[in-house]
């Protein structure tokens, strides 16, 4: 086979070339995809949704648990926390500090403990109920960069028994909240409703 006949062979598959390219570009401008500025399925009423949120109930306070705690559910609860703390007198410390008489004693000055300094740094501050009830339920989100890789206790009745039995681990416990006034007043109001529906003896 001459040369000549191999350029007419490469010519015509170089021009088979050229006209699929001429195809693939001539349909790609017919047929355009039009990319939506922000990808995904568009929802109906759904960016309303997105910014509200999920319509999530907020906790209530602390004392409202602690008013009706129960100390002895608290001290089986803490089981989860005696690999690394006991909370009896003079105990000793562990991998965590001991816990005897932390409720209302001072943060990050147990003696003979080595704190982190994320809780070193709250010295002069006291574990009182508020922030024993906040450290409890997210330790990393209460004292960011603290050393004990507890993830906390997520129900907040387990976690206000807890802080009731660790304040009855105490010489002075401290006295637990009553219910809150707004907690109790429907009741009240309520019951005075149906004193004043009754009728007369």
């Amino acid at each position: 086979m001459d040369s000549f006949e191999l350029n007419k062979i490469f010519g015509g598959v170089l021009a088979g070339m050229v006209a699929v390219l001429g195809v693939a570009i001539v349909s790609d401008e017919m047929f355009a995809r039009h990319l939506p500025e922000k990808p995904g399925y568009e929802v109906a009423g759904g960016e309303e949704a997105a910014e509200a949120g999920p319509a999530v109930e907020a906790e209530k306070p602390a004392a409202f648990f602690l008013a009706s705690a129960d100390a002895a559910k608290g001290e089986a609860v803490f089981k989860k926390c005696a690999a690394c703390h006991n909370a009896a007198a003079g105990g000793a410390n562990g991998t965590g500090p001991n816990l005897h008489g932390v409720v209302g004693g001072p943060i990050g000055a147990k003696a003979g403990f080595n704190y982190s300094a994320a809780l070193g740094g709250m010295k002069g501050k006291v574990w009182d109920f508020d922030s024993l009830w906040g450290w409890l339920k997210s330790p990393k989100a209460y004292a960011a960069g603290n050393k004990m890789s507890f993830a906390g206790i997520s129900k907040p009745e387990d976690r206000a028994a807890v802080i009731a039995w660790l304040n009855s681990q105490s010489a002075s416990p401290l006295p637990l909240p009553v219910v809150p006034v707004e907690e109790t007043a429907p009741a009240a109001a309520s019951a005075e409703a149906d004193v004043a529906a009754a009728p007369a003896a």
